[in-house]
Parts: structure tokens; sequence; C-alpha cells
């Protein structure tokens, strides 16, 4: 894919391109050249201001990805859109994937992609590995996840890897609707989805606009406390070179929004506070200071505050 030389007047280099070499080397190497998404519409669902489509698509040979497609009523080829994919959260449901942020399951709280599509936005819930309608008939939840995660490991990869390639075929999806303005484009993650946000970001210049919702933790405060995350999280070697900030500020200098919660074990608000300040610097460096932002939220957890929600809407209306 082309890379744009500039965004908004800010030169689209990493700040230290050997670093994200060392980075792709350590999630795995480079990602396969795409295949045909061949595209299938199984089925449609008229909402209230929206109608949703349900799709697959193939991320690799053999390998087809079920999704949501949230499309305002209104939308259409001939008076397209911006579009924000919405990467879904852990929390342990591997019942859950895309349904529920596309508003059919799970808690209303984390119903963004419906809140996206109401706000006008064509809106793409994929279901990531393990989860949802990409979970195994021989092993049940956390298990079958702890095997993909090892396998991909022994064949010199790993989850992120793996995560980030299903990810950047999602854009592909994207851009491939007529209904969708491929030059506006961002995405939105709670959790391991923003962990998926910070994950894919250095490596999709098409995504012009990315906030992350409660999960940036830190090698430092994942060692510090004691957590055992969810496996996107773990990239082997990379703690040699940097820490996860680091993959954040790689997205420098397009726009990136993170909220936190101060009470979110998850992400241990000490090194959250350092964090922000070492991803601001890297976006001072590229002359884009206005392009991250961040908001911490004194009294939350772990959650998708009112608050929160509204620095991540008007994030999208300003850059998208």
């Amino acid at each position: 894919m082309a890379i744009p030389k500039t965004i908004g007047g800010a030169q689209e280099v990493p700040a230290n391109p050997d670093l994200k070499q060392t980075l792709g080397r350590c999630l795995g190497g480079p990602w396969p050249e795409p295949c045909d998404l061949r595209p299938v519409i199984t089925e449609t669902q008229v909402k209230a201001g929206y109608r949703i489509e349900f799709v697959t698509y193939e991320v690799e040979p053999g390998d087809r990805v079920p999704a949501l497609v949230l499309i305002p009523e209104g939308v259409d080829a001939n008076h397209p859109a911006p579009a924000v994919a919405v990467w879904h959260q852990h929390n342990g449901e591997y019942h859950l994937g895309k349904s529920e942020p596309a508003g059919l399951a799970g808690n209303p709280m984390h119903h963004t992609g419906v809140a996206l599509a109401q706000e006008g936005y064509v809106v793409l819930c994929p279901d990531a590995l393990c989860f949802e309608s990409r979970q195994s008939p021989h092993l049940q939840g956390g298990q079958f996840e702890r095997f993909e995660f090892l396998r991909y490991v022994v064949a010199g990869q790993c989850m992120a890897w793996k995560n980030i390639l299903d990810m950047r075929r999602a854009v592909d999806y994207l851009c491939s609707r007529p209904e969708v303005q491929t030059d506006r484009m961002g995405c939105y993650g709670h959790s391991m989805g923003s962990t998926h946000t910070w994950l894919v970001g250095p490596w999709e210049p098409r995504l012009r606009c990315l906030v992350g919702n409660c999960c940036l933790p830190t090698y430092a405060a994942i060692h510090r406390t004691h957590i055992l995350h969810c496996f996107p999280n773990f990239i082997p070697g990379w703690g040699q070179y940097g820490d996860t900030p680091d993959i954040a500020a790689m997205i420098a200098p397009r726009a990136l929004h993170l909220n936190f919660g101060a009470r979110d074990d998850g992400s241990p608000i000490q090194e959250v506070r350092a964090a922000v300040t070492a991803i601001g610097a890297a976006y001072e460096q590229q002359n884009a200071k206005d392009r991250f932002s961040y908001y911490i939220e004194e009294d939350a957890g772990h959650v998708l505050s009112p608050r929160m929600w509204e620095h991540t809407r008007q994030w999208f209306c300003r850059h998208l």
C-alpha cells in the first residue's frame, strides 16, 4: 500500500525507522501479500436509522473472518461517509465479539458501533481470532486462545502479528465498500480493542484517526504488579528494545486519543502517566502536538464512561 507523504502538513515517517523495523521482526516478520477478499453478504437487518449487513471476507486463503457492517440511513455509493473499524474487547467473553459493539449482544456500554453509526459513520465490527464465530470446535475459550498464541510463537510469530494482519485486511474490506470515504477512516477499541488499536496503528497509514479506551499496559507495570494480560500484549523479544508506549508513539503524526481510568488495575496509572508523556514527546518531535491527546478519569476503572465517550466522539468529529 502507498504511504501518504504528509498528513496535514506533518511528515508521515516513524520517529525511529530502525526501531519500527525491529518491532516488525519481533512481531514475526513481514505479512503475506493480501489475497482476494472474496466478500460474501449472508444477511441484512434493518434497524432504526441504519442497517446491519452480516459479511465474511478472507484474510488469508481459507481463513474467513465474520464481521458486521453498520451503514447509516442515507449513506450509499452516491453519498459515501467516513468509516470506523471497531475492535471488540476481551473480558474473557469468548462467546462475544463483533456482536457487542454492533449492539446485538453484551453490555450496552459497549454498543459503540451503534453509537458511531448513529453519528453517521460506516462501521465495521469483525471477530478477532478465538472469539464468537472464530472459536474452535476442539478447545474451549481461553484454551483455544492459548493454543493459537503458542502455535504462532512456534512459527516465529505471535498473536499480535496475526491480529495486525486481520485488522489490515479489515481496512482493505472497508476500502472495498462503495459507501466509504477511504481517505476518512479511523478505528476504535476498548480494552483488548484498545491494544489492537495501538498495535495496528504503526502499520496501517490508511487509519487517519485512532482512539483507544482503557488499555495501555506497559511491561513495566505488568512486571511490577504481576498482571496476567491477554496474549496480544506480549511480543517476543520486544522488551529488549522498548515498551508498549514506544509502539503507540509510532502512530505519530496521525491523530491518536487515549482514555484511561485511574482506578483501572489492568493499566496501572503510575506507568500510564509516564507513557502518555513519552507518546506526547514523539508527537512533538514530528510537529504534531495537536494530534495526540489523552484523558484520565480519576474516579473511573476499566469502563467506557460518558466522559470518555464524549472525548471519543469529539476526536472522530475533529479528525474524520
